[in-house]
């Protein structure tokens, strides 16, 4: 378990006491990897330099400083969003929050993080032109969005909002809400042009889907049209190969699976948040009914390594989730099964939860998942302690961390896929 102490930061908001693992220089030499769903963060938020929660979540990601790093709910900036003008190139919001806050000190005991961010187009607010939730009507007008109140904290959704993000491929109330994006320290080098992406998988190519049936009246929810061209991704797959500082390449692979609610008696949130982690079981496996978004066809190679990263929105033992995706995910046999947990302070700090919970409504839902090939040094599920735990939420998740040793250069393989 990481090991947490403390540390006072000044702030021109309130001080934040804040713990976190710092690296140990008589480690083994590791490299960091770090999920983090900060909650809804929109365009407007990171094109300002003074946006509360952004300037405490940039502190943690400053004090944690993770080699690669995941952040779920990051708005990808695309035309018909909110505060994106005609002609701006979409998917710029990563680099705003690098340069707007993580490249900026959040403290004078804090020292900036530069990364290189990486953000792809994903389903969500995008309209399908079908109606998905069966009320009856298709909407694809992109209602007015609710601006983020002055103390940062997250706009509530509207009715109008809602009825638009029910028939888009995946849910969101504008055009790239609810995004994500990677980012990479120097150190650490991208192959770009081996990266993979699943936004356009249809959810009928997976073998043995769990179609949504109607549990009252046994039909199915959707049309047999519907169901052709329904895109399993909420939101999208990633497979990003990243080069460690030794030469050893890991594919992250990234996705934020639909929650498994806010759904009917069909449970089609639920059935496809199992398959949507039911797809990296396929991908690790190889399977050859995989095809990407460039029409490349396969899985992942026997012989890569892999960490799974993201906000799966799935607890292995309570909550609503359908069937057991995430326990199947840790049977597979190139998955290591690891339970990253809080410290003894974090604990304290949050006594109504579990040590692994990583949400702040009970339940285990954010994962790094290396591939059993790889050695896990440290891994630990962070939560605010002292004057952090009663300040104004960053968000209702943690972040959640993995310590991957990184042997010297000439230890390793390097030319695996």
């Amino acid at each position: 378990m990481i090991r947490l102490s403390l540390l006072l930061f000044a702030f021109s908001i309130p001080a934040l006491l804040v713990g976190c693992a710092a690296p140990d220089d008589e480690a083994p030499r590791t490299v960091r990897f770090m999920t983090y769903n900060i909650e809804d963060v929109r365009t407007s938020d990171v094109k300002r330099q003074d946006h509360p929660r952004l300037e405490r979540a940039a502190a943690r990601v400053q004090f944690l400083r993770p080699d690669v790093l995941l952040v779920n709910e990051l708005t990808y900036d695309t035309a018909g969003g909110p505060d994106v003008d005609a002609g701006d190139e979409p998917g710029q919001n990563a680099r705003r929050f690098v340069e707007n806050y993580l490249a900026r000190s959040q403290a004078d005991s804090l020292e900036p993080v530069r990364y290189r961010a990486i953000m792809l187009p994903v389903n969500t607010g995008i309209a399908s032109g079908l109606d998905l939730n069966n009320d009856g009507a298709i909407v694809e007008t992109v209602p007015e969005t609710p601006a983020t109140p002055p103390d940062g904290s997250v706009p509530s959704q509207t009715n109008a909002g809602r009825a638009y993000g029910g028939d888009a491929w995946g849910f969101g109330t504008f055009p790239g809400q609810y995004g994500m994006a990677l980012f990479v320290r120097e150190t650490v080098a991208v192959d770009a042009d081996r990266i993979r992406t699943f936004r356009l998988y249809p959810w009928s190519r997976l073998p043995d889907a769990e179609v949504p049936t109607d549990s009252v009246t046994g039909e199915p929810f959707y049309s047999a049209d519907e169901w052709e061209k329904l895109r399993l991704s909420s939101k999208s797959h990633w497979d990003i190969p990243v080069r460690l500082p030794n030469g050893e390449i890991v594919h992250v692979l990234a996705s934020h699976p639909t929650p498994p609610t806010f759904d009917g008696a069909a449970d089609r949130n639920g059935r496809r948040n199992h398959d949507e982690i039911r797809f990296w079981r396929e991908y690790v496996s190889g399977a050859d009914h995989i095809v990407d978004d460039s029409s490349r066809t396969g899985g992942l190679p026997a012989d890569a390594s892999f960490v799974i990263m993201g906000d799966l929105n799935a607890d292995p033992d309570e909550g609503d989730t359908f069937g057991t995706p995430m326990t199947d995910l840790f049977d597979h046999p190139r998955v290591g099964d690891i339970s990253p947990e809080a410290t003894t302070a974090g604990q304290e700090t949050f006594p109504d939860l579990d040590a692994d919970d990583t949400a702040r409504w009970s339940l285990r839902v954010d994962y790094v998942l290396p591939s059993k090939d790889l050695h896990v040094i440290d891994s630990g599920v962070w939560r605010p302690t002292g004057l952090a735990a009663t300040d104004p939420e960053v968000s209702d998740h943690f972040p959640v961390l993995v310590d991957i040793a990184a042997a010297d250069s000439n230890e390793n393989n390097t030319s695996q896929p």
